[in-house]
C-alpha cells in the first residue's frame, strides 16, 4: 500500500497556491516520503515577483521600529514552535534531531540580530565644505531598500540560512522571493505559515518550489528582481554571477576547510573540536573540517585521540535522540563521497577508520598520507571525511592551507598569541578562528569568503548593507 503524505502548497502574495505537478520530499536516511510540494514553473516565478513588488512597497512604508517589532514577533513564534521546526528539519535534511534542534534554536537569534539592525539603520553627515565648492552646503546620506530580493538557499541548513536572507531583507524594507533547495522545501513552506501568522504584509515573502535550475534561471532573468542572494556550490555560484547582469549578487560558496594544530595548543580540545567540526551533519557544512595540519611532534597523539573520539560516535536514525551521525542528503551524495575515499586510497592514502557506506550513510572516515593532488586535498568533499597531514614548520602549514582556490574560514590551535595573530594575517580566508576549528559561526558575525568562496558578507548587519542603497540628500544653506 502506498504511503500517503501531506501536500504543502506554495505561498505567493499571502495565498496558498498549488500547481499541476508535485515533487516528493524524502527522508534521506532511508528514502521514505515525508511530504509533497508543487513543481512550479517560470510563470509562477513571474507571479511571485509581481506579488513581491507590492510586498516591497508595503515593507518600505514601515518605520524602522515597525520592521524590528515584526522580526521580533517572528522570532517569538519560531521559539514557540521550535520542536515542530526541528522535526521538519530532521525529516527533510536527514540531520540528527539533536542537530536539528540546534539549528532551530539559532533561528530566533538570527532574527533578533536583524531586528537590532533595523532599529539602527542610518546614514551619515557628509562634510560638504571639505572642498571649496561645497561651502554653504550640507548633506546627509540615507539607506533605502532596493526592492525585490531573490533568495536561493541550500539543503544543509535550510531554515537558518533562509533567515539570514529574509531577516536582513525585511530589516531593510525589501520583499523576498525564496527558492529553497529541491530536497529541503518543507521548512521554507512552514516558515511561510509563521510569517503569515506574524502579520508580514502580503507579497513580502513568497516561496516557490520545483526544479532548481529552471526556477533560478527565471529569477536571474526577471527584470524586477534587484538582487540574488545565493548559498551553494562554486559551480552554480559562478553561473549565478555570470547571468545576473546588473543585479546585485551575494554569494556564499564552498570551501576546503583546514585547521592547523601547533604543539603548544590544547590537544584535547583540538581533538574534540576536530571530531565535531568534521563529522557534524555528516560533514555537510561548507566550513566542516576537511584538512587537519598537525605538527609532526604531536601527530601520533592527535591521530590516536581522533580515532578514539570518532569511535564513540553513534550512527543511527535521525529521529533518535542518541544519534550522532545519520545520512547525507541522498544516496548519490554518499556514493560520491565513497568514490573520493576509494580514489584517495588507490593513490596511496591510508584509511584509519570509517568510509563504509550503507544507502546514504557514510561512516566517519579519517585518512592520512593523502596525496596533494587527490580530490580530498583539493576540492570540497561535503561528507564525513577528514584528512590529517603532518608538518614541520608553521609557515609551511600556512602555505599548504592557502594552496586552494577556496578561502572561507580556517582555524589554528596555539597558545602563542604572536604566532596566532601572525597566522591570522597570513591565512587567505574570510575568517580565522584562533583556538577553534573553522566550523564556528555566531549568527551576527560577518561571514563570507575570499577567493572562490564567495562575494560579500552575511550576518544581518553586513547583509543589510548589501540589501540597501545609499542616497545622498544635499541642500544649500
Amino acid at each position: 500500500m502506498a504511503t500517503t503524505v501531506a501536500t504543502h502548497p506554495l505561498f505567493i502574495d499571502g495565498e496558498w497556491v498549488d500547481a499541476p505537478r508535485h515533487d516528493v520530499v524524502r527522508l534521506p536516511y532511508d528514502g521514505s516520503p515525508v511530504g509533497e510540494v508543487p513543481h512550479a514553473d517560470a510563470s509562477i516565478v513571474d507571479r511571485a515577483v509581481r506579488a513581491a513588488i507590492k510586498g516591497s512597497q508595503a515593507m518600505a512604508a514601515l518605520a524602522n521600529y515597525e520592521r524590528a517589532e515584526l522580526l521580533l514577533k517572528i522570532a517569538a513564534l519560531l521559539e514557540r514552535d521550535r520542536e515542530e521546526f526541528a522535526h521538519i528539519l530532521s525529516s527533510e535534511t536527514g540531520k540528527p534531531i539533536r542537530e536539528a534542534r540546534v539549528e532551530a534554536d539559532r533561528c530566533p537569534q538570527t532574527l533578533i540580530a536583524a531586528a537590532h539592525e533595523a532599529r539602527q539603520l542610518h546614514g551619515e553627515v557628509v562634510p560638504m565644505d571639505f572642498a571649496p565648492g561645497g561651502k554653504g552646503r550640507m548633506a546627509i546620506t540615507i539607506r533605502e531598500p532596493i526592492g525585490v530580493i531573490g533568495s536561493i538557499t541550500p539543503f544543509n541548513v535550510p531554515l537558518n540560512l533562509a533567515l539570514h536572507k529574509v531577516g536582513p531583507a525585511f530589516a531593510g524594507g525589501n520583499a523576498v522571493v525564496h527558492k529553497p533547495a529541491e530536497r529541503t522545501p518543507l521548512s521554507a513552506l512552514r516558515l511561510a505559515r509563521t510569517l503569515d501568522e506574524a502579520g508580514v504584509p502580503k507579497g513580502a515573502y513568497n516561496v516557490i518550489t520545483g526544479d532548481g535550475p529552471e526556477l533560478a534561471a527565471a529569477m536571474l532573468s526577471h527584470p524586477d528582481i534587484a538582487m540574488i542572494t545565493f548559498t551553494g556550490s562554486v559551480r552554480v555560484g559562478s553561473e549565478v554571477r555570470a547571468k545576473a547582469g546588473l543585479k546585485r549578487v551575494l554569494l556564499e560558496l564552498g570551501n576546503n576547510s583546514a585547521v592547523i594544530i601547533e604543539p603548544d595548543g590544547d590537544l584535547k580540545t583540538a581533538i574534540q573540536r576536530t571530531v565535531q567540526g568534521a563529522f557534524s551533519h555528516s560533514g555537510q557544512v561548507c566550513i566542516s573540517v576537511q584538512r587537519a595540519f598537525v605538527h609532526r611532534s604531536i601527530v601520533s597523539d592527535f591521530l590516536d585521540g581522533l580515532q578514539e573520539q570518532t569511535a564513540k560516535l553513534r550512527l543511527g536514525h535521525p529521529y533518535e535522540d542518541s544519534t550522532d551521525i545519520s545520512s547525507l542528503i541522498d544516496e548519490k551524495a554518499a556514493m560520491r563521497v565513497e568514490s573520493w575515499i576509494e580514489e584517495a586510497v588507490a593513490a596511496g592514502a591510508k584509511k584509519l577508520c570509517g568510509g563504509k557506506r550503507r544507502y546514504a550513510t557514510i561512516e566517519p572516515a579519517i585518512l592520512t598520507d593523502v596525496p596533494a593532488d587527490a580530490r580530498i586535498s583539493c576540492e570540497e568533499i561535503f561528507g564525513p571525511v577528514v584528512a590529517v597531514y603532518p608538518y614541520d614548520d608553521l609557515d609551511e602549514a600556512i602555505a599548504r592551507v592557502n594552496n586552494t582556490p577556496y578561502g572561507l574560514q580556517s582555524g589554528i590551535f596555539t597558545n602563542d598569541i604572536q604566532r596566532a595573530f601572525r597566522s591570522a594575517r597570513k591565512l587567505q580566508m574570510g575568517g580565522v578562528l584562533i583556538n577553534d576549528v573553522p566550523m564556528f559561526r555566531i549568527d551576527h558575525m560577518p561571514y563570507g569568503g575570499a577567493k572562490h568562496s564567495g562575494l560579500g558578507r552575511e550576518g544581518p548587519r553586513y547583509a543589510l548593507e548589501e540589501m540597501t542603497e545609499t542616497k545622498i540628500v544635499c541642500w544649500k544653506v
